[in-house]
């Protein structure tokens, strides 16, 4: 009896793993749940009652979302990563997370195989496979929605002929909730022309009233809320997206490119996410310098991307974290901003680290620092090279 990992969410796809694996391959089935913050109390006691009913051979919740925000969230942060200046990365970074948390546990109990239940058209085929292929490359990885090209309705006839009481119903909408931002897919987002309408978003607009909020940022991590500190940023993080969410912020659809080739499409709700990354901006436009700041985009971006397409264990991942995590350590202070119905304002920064000091002048209106003089020379020098150019080849171009 071999002894197998399955990466279990309860759904319709790992539902048909879990008693194909244990039914019909007659393996040993070690169901395990990764939580990545986007299940609650009821939700995961459902999940590991429907684990035990299928009969599999152990049943574990791992809570990672602490280790979730210390290995990616904090460097998404710090790099303001949005994905084609739009996409937080909800999904991409926690099943990097996930996988990792999967592999390690099929080796802390000796699995020779792990499982999870990916289609063969998505990306989290390419990132579970990839993170097990490196982490535990003596380990068979089995994909049977993959492998046997299953439909829905081919899965839910098999268990239901094995008597497996569920909602077999498809939902309108799929969603997939984590703590850096909710996905939401649907018809429309099989489109490149059609936007969700208000019912597909899991969070329902009940706010109407501006409210002003203001965080602290500590070298670049969100610390405190409206003056309350926190004991984590986890919990700042959850208080702002209970703030944030109920006025429809953070809303959007990303258009992407797949690590497979394909372009797709896919509905999103971050209202923490995009107004942490947002107002961590403003305060570093204000404390960095513009070669740190030119600098973090160039290497930020690439981060995002190689996260994206699941080369989290890559090396050079370490290097461009060390490199993000030097440049906060002047990103402290506090921001100010406005929610409103579908959308924020950010207002403002205080900062002891603000360049943008007045002791040293202010922009349009004086200098302190240097002489009209000094200019005039300044801008004679920096000109020089361009001035012979033109001079020696006779151009006013």
């Amino acid at each position: 009896m071999k002894k197998v990992v399955l990466a279990y969410s309860g759904g319709l796809d790992t539902t048909f793993c879990a008693l194909h694996l244990s039914k019909d391959l007659g393996h040993e089935v070690h169901a395990v749940l990764v939580n990545t913050g986007g299940f609650s109390e009821k939700e995961l006691q459902d999940v590991a009652q429907r684990a035990h009913d299928l009969g599999v051979a152990s049943f574990r919740i791992l809570d990672v979302v602490q280790d979730y925000y210390q290995s990616v969230i904090r460097y998404l942060v710090y790099g303001n990563v949005l994905k084609n200046d739009t996409y937080p990365l909800s999904v991409s970074a926690e099943r990097i997370v996930q996988a990792k948390s999967i592999a390690e546990y099929a080796k802390s109990i000796g699995a020779q195989a792990v499982a999870h239940g990916s289609t063969g058209a998505g990306n989290d085929q390419v990132r579970f496979d990839m993170i097990f292929q490196i982490l535990i490359p003596e380990v068979e990885i089995i994909t049977p929605i993959r492998d046997l090209k299953l439909s829905r309705q081919e899965e839910i006839d098999y268990l239901k002929k094995h008597g497996v009481s569920m909602n077999f119903e498809k939902a309108a909408y799929s969603v997939n909730k984590g703590i850096w931002g909710t996905s939401v897919g649907g018809k429309e987002t099989l489109t490149s022309s059609d936007y969700l309408p208000e019912e597909a978003w899991p969070t329902p607009v009940t706010e109407k009233e501006p409210k002003e909020v203001k965080l602290t940022f500590v070298q670049g991590e969100i610390k405190g809320i409206d003056g309350i500190q926190y004991a984590s940023s986890v919990e700042a993080i959850l208080k702002l997206q209970s703030l944030a969410a109920p006025y429809g912020i953070g809303r959007d659809i990303h258009v992407g490119d797949t690590i497979i080739g394909i372009k797709g499409r896919v509905g999103f709700e971050a209202a923490a996410p995009l107004i942490l990354i947002k107002a961590h901006q403003l305060l570093e436009k204000h404390t960095l310098t513009k070669w740190q700041l030119f600098w973090k985009k160039q290497l930020s971006e690439f981060y995002g991307n190689h996260l994206h397409e699941g080369h989290f264990l890559d090396p050079v991942m370490r290097n461009f974290e060390t490199f993000l995590e030097s440049t906060q350590k002047q990103v402290s202070g506090e921001v100010r901003l406005m929610l409103h119905p579908y959308r924020f304002t950010l207002l403002g920064i205080t900062s002891e680290h603000d360049l943008m000091s007045a002791k040293f002048g202010s922009y349009g209106e004086m200098n302190k620092g240097y002489t009209g003089e000094d200019v005039k020379g300044f801008t004679r020098i920096l000109g020089n090279q361009t001035a012979i150019f033109h001079k020696v080849n006779n151009s006013n171009d």
